[in-house]
């Protein structure tokens, strides 16, 4: 114990970031939640791959190739998050129309199979909060997706 106390010492004094934080990435945070509300159901199927990797294309004009590695980085980081909070905070800065575009890219992936499971639901209902983007805005994004069908 003594040496992990003298261990944790060392690496404050020499200046090494103890949570492991990540630098910012806005690119990946986006995929990181079209990723999460995607998988909120515990199944990901051809029609909310494909709506990922199309939005991502359109939102942050990306080629295929990019928006597929995009995808596969945002996985990983995905599984080894701990809150949909380590990706909204990286999104804050955004303007409120970008975070419009991103609550409805969300259900659109989230609609992308034709049914809105309730946990989908639930992870866009806690990234809008997360992203202080107002009721009216998220329901108005929903409406403009669920509308389209």
């Amino acid at each position: 114990m003594l040496n992990s106390i003298t261990q944790l010492f060392k690496q404050l004094l020499d200046g090494q970031d103890l949570g492991h934080h990540t630098a910012s990435d806005p690119s990946l945070a986006i995929a990181c939640l079209l990723c999460e509300v995607a998988g909120a159901d515990h199944q990901v199927d051809v029609q909310e791959q494909q709506a990922k990797r199309h939005l991502l294309e359109k939102l942050l004009t990306l080629d295929e190739s990019q928006a597929n590695n995009l995808l596969a980085r945002a996985e990983q980081s995905r599984q080894d998050a701990s809150s949909l909070y380590e990706f909204t905070t990286q999104l804050r800065e955004l303007s409120q129309e970008s975070r419009f575009d991103l609550i409805q890219a969300m259900w659109q992936v989230a609609n992308a199979d034709g049914e809105i499971d309730p946990l989908e639901d639930a992870v866009i209902r806690k990234t809008a909060e997360l992203l202080y983007v107002d009721h009216s805005e998220f329901i108005r994004a929903k409406l403009s997706v669920t509308d389209q069908k």
